[in-house]
């Protein structure tokens, strides 16, 4: 395990420090050895930490109806929402990918309707590839609760 933290680079960023990246993408890739993917085979991890500090994982679930599978930062923050938070400060998201993981659209705007004012996106691989983003970073020009009234 030692091997992968070595690898991590992880971008400096005013939100978050290198070492609670490498903390988060731990947890993260933790949470992805629980993915269920019996079809694409693809699984991934996630970690949520909401404005409590409570620190919720989840993992992608596929179904044979693949309409019906769920992704892992969904899963998570769900899971946040179901126990009680209100409000997202940090998304941690992990998959074996060649760059840093990206979420789908659907998980961008799920993500988007919990994100904190200070919002943190980080995007990992198994490579040890990050990227930290903004809710603003994530999904510019989002549409939002406010766009309801």
């Amino acid at each position: 395990m030692s091997d992968f933290f070595s690898k991590i680079e992880a971008e400096e960023h005013p939100m978050i420090s290198q070492e609670r990246v490498q903390e988060l993408v731990h947890k993260a890739i933790e949470a992805r050895k629980r993915a269920y993917t019996p079809y694409s085979k693809f699984n991934v991890g996630a970690v949520v930490i909401d404005t409590s500090g409570n620190e919720i994982t989840g993992c992608n679930v596929e179904n044979a109806s693949y309409g019906l599978s769920m992704c892992a930062e969904r899963t998570a923050i769900f899971k946040a929402v179901s126990e009680g938070s209100d409000a997202i400060e940090t998304v941690v998201v992990v998959g074996d990918t060649e760059g840093p993981i990206s979420p789908c659209g659907a998980c961008r705007q799920v993500i988007a309707e919990f994100a904190s004012e200070d919002f943190t996106l980080i995007l990992a691989n198994l490579n040890g590839d990050t990227k930290v983003m903004t809710k603003e970073e994530m999904l510019p020009y989002g549409f939002s609760p406010k766009d309801l009234t």
